[in-house]
């Protein structure tokens, strides 16, 4: 069932997407050749905490992390180890906070130091497929146009779109109705209406779009092992047009 906010909720959904999109800015500074990834995960508890926060992801599913670290092939839902981000890898964070009883949900990818022409266009394109979805999170637009302008970007830049995984309602849980897939046909699926609060996250891959899941039950990588990037944000569908609540 689709849940409307009201426009209390709204209100603190976008306080609490402001305070996570500092959490990110601040995890963006401390991305470089050398670092752990516990040692980003760490950084973004304390972080979330000294909001006045509370951290989304720890124990969600058995998840033991309080973010995601996902690096070069893997995808999404990265564990993190105490793996050293090395110069040319890519960093997917995907962090999330509850504020009010209320969730927020966002995901970047990062260079570590200079990368190569690939990776950096990959990125790239990540970040303008979910600009591109952004822009079709109106009222009376549908699920299938959202994700068919996501899907003719990516592949027409010759990138793959994930199909296994996709975008999500959130407010009250951190997943709720509707699924919001990263392709689809225009005119298909659910109406977007006023009230309503999603994540789109385009995820891309540079080969084919077909997933594992590792031997740590929680991270989901690209089988072929080429190189993906991910981007998320939780945007208000209001009467003048999407409202991106974790705006950095």
């Amino acid at each position: 069932m689709i849940s409307l906010k009201t426009k209390e909720e709204l209100r603190s959904m976008a306080e609490g997407g402001r305070m996570l999109s500092e959490v990110m800015k601040e995890l963006k500074k401390n991305v470089a050749p050398g670092i752990r990834e516990k040692e980003l995960d760490a950084l973004a508890g304390k972080l979330i905490k000294e909001k006045g926060a509370q951290i989304a992801f720890q124990g969600y599913h058995g998840f033991p992390g309080n973010i995601c670290v996902s690096v070069n092939e893997q995808v999404v839902h990265g564990v993190p180890t105490e793996r050293t981000l090395k110069e040319g890898d890519i960093v997917s964070l995907d962090i999330g906070l509850i504020w009010k009883g209320l969730y927020l949900d966002m995901a970047r990818t990062f260079p570590v130091g200079k990368v190569d022409p690939e990776a950096s266009r990959l990125v790239r394109v990540a970040k303008t497929a979910l600009r591109l979805g952004v822009k079709k999170a109106k009222p009376g637009n549908t699920i299938g146009d959202l994700g068919n302008t996501i899907q003719r970007y990516v592949e027409g830049q010759g990138y793959g779109i994930v199909r296994e995984l996709c975008g999500h309602g959130i407010g009250r849980d951190l997943h709720e109705d509707p699924q919001i897939p990263n392709y689809g046909q225009r005119k298909t699926g659910e109406k977007l209406k006023e009230g309503m609060v999603i994540c789109i996250e385009p995820m891309i891959t540079a080969g084919a779009y077909h997933l594992k899941l590792e031997k740590d039950g929680q991270t989901y990588s690209t089988r072929d092992e080429k190189l993906s990037a991910h981007f998320e944000d939780t945007i208000a569908i209001t009467a003048s047009g999407p409202k991106v609540l974790t705006r950095d």
